[in-house]
């Protein structure tokens, strides 16, 4: 992938106009491989604090977000801007669930994005299940099931330094339809009997963003420090 992760210049100072600088430079030369790793491991991010590891099935073309998030998700990310959208889709180590991670490139600079993520923070959008992210269903993989109607569990970030927005949303590999999908965070908690908790899709959800999100702040400090 090529482009430009950012045009234009941040109103930010010190480490965070670093990083958005950073980020942008980033867009010309990180490889795919880097961004959406072919594995992922979790170390303690299952239910219980037992492993996880995940495969990557399929990388979307880099893409504008036309039609990439529902109506309502798209009318709250409007004032950041979409340069590029970038996702993944992963499954666990038996086949039964499937994971889309995404990250939104925005045009927005550091008070645009700290507009933005005030606004998700104070107004708890990102646990609504009418802003929930949409899949990336690849056709021929374990996936291919996995539309609007499967999405059981979702996380969705922010970044307080860059301008980006990380999600990722979980579901089963088998295409069943979930009618009580719950926030990662709600479906992580010890005491809730729904489905998406009872099968660990929020631990799938937080665990594969977490990861995704830590290689891209790793990438931005090697940027930064070349």
């Amino acid at each position: 992938m090529t482009g430009s992760w950012l045009t234009g210049e941040s109103s930010a100072t010190g480490s965070t106009r670093s990083a958005y600088a950073a980020t942008g430079r980033l867009w010309h030369s990180l490889p795919v491989d880097r961004l959406f790793p072919p594995t992922l491991k979790g170390e303690g991010a299952g239910p219980g604090g037992a492993d996880r590891s995940w495969s990557r099935v399929a990388v979307a073309p880099d893409s504008t977000c036309e039609a990439a998030f529902d109506p309502l998700l798209s009318k709250a990310l409007a004032p950041a801007g979409c340069q590029r959208l970038l996702r993944a889709t992963y499954t666990d180590a038996t086949r039964s669930h499937v994971t889309t991670v995404g990250l939104l490139f925005t045009k927005a600079d550091a008070d645009g994005m700290r507009a933005l993520r005030n606004r998700f923070t104070e107004e708890g959008l990102n646990r609504r299940p009418d802003l929930m992210p949409r899949t990336y269903p690849a056709k021929g993989t374990v996936a291919e099931g996995f539309g609007d109607a499967q999405r059981a569990s979702w996380t969705m970030s922010v970044l307080p330094d860059a301008p980006v927005v990380a999600y990722a949303v979980s579901g089963f590999a088998d295409g069943r339809t979930v009618t009580d999908p719950e926030p990662a965070t709600e479906a992580m908690g010890g005491d809730t009997a729904s489905a998406p908790a009872q099968s660990g899709l929020g631990h799938e959800a937080k665990g594969i963003a977490d990861r995704v999100e830590r290689g891209l702040r790793k990438s931005i400090a090697r940027a930064e420090g070349a």
